[in-house]
């Protein structure tokens, strides 16, 4: 929860939120802390299990900026490269993306979950159930978007993804 007030006062001090988002915010994670027991049980099994988070992708105004930074600071290493794209390499079977994107701000674009056993077909037979939307019919790997918005990934946990 530190972390989280932590991260909504640099949001403040920024101009990212505003006092009264930050008193609202801070009120509804008062809030939820009385609902913890409840937040904390688990929900019925899909029959899928992520095993790894494969790969974090940013969109960033300077993708060579960022890309030299990574490199130099963590020495993660360029595995595969593009015009607007960059993987770095982070540990044996992960990747950090970096995309160029033309807005002024950085942002995520998406990030991708290695699952045990997958299988296209079904992870998308579930997520149509739940009247979620996927992006692609590959058997690879696709995305789609979770029910608060955020792009996610999904594959066997060995994918090493592609740029284009």
């Amino acid at each position: 929860m530190i972390e989280t007030i932590e991260r909504m006062v640099s949001d403040l001090e920024r101009g990212r939120l505003s006092r009264r988002q930050f008193a609202v915010s801070l009120a509804a994670l008062a809030a939820s802390t009385s609902l913890a027991p409840v937040a904390l049980a688990t929900p019925a099994p899909t029959g899928f299990r992520a095993v790894s988070i494969n790969h974090v992708t940013v969109r960033v105004p300077d993708l060579h900026r960022t890309s030299q930074f990574y490199q130099e600071f963590f020495g993660m290493p360029l595995k595969q490269q593009s015009a607007t794209i960059h993987i770095l390499g982070v540990g044996e079977s992960s990747f950090f993306g970096i995309e160029q994107d033309e807005s002024k701000n950085a942002a995520l674009s998406h990030y991708d979950f290695g699952m045990a056993n997958f299988n296209a077909d079904e992870v998308r037979a579930k997520l149509t159930e739940r009247g979620l939307k996927f992006d692609s019919s590959s058997n690879e790997s696709f995305k789609f978007f979770d029910p608060d918005g955020f792009h996610v990934q999904v594959n066997a946990p060995d994918y090493v993804g592609h740029v284009r």
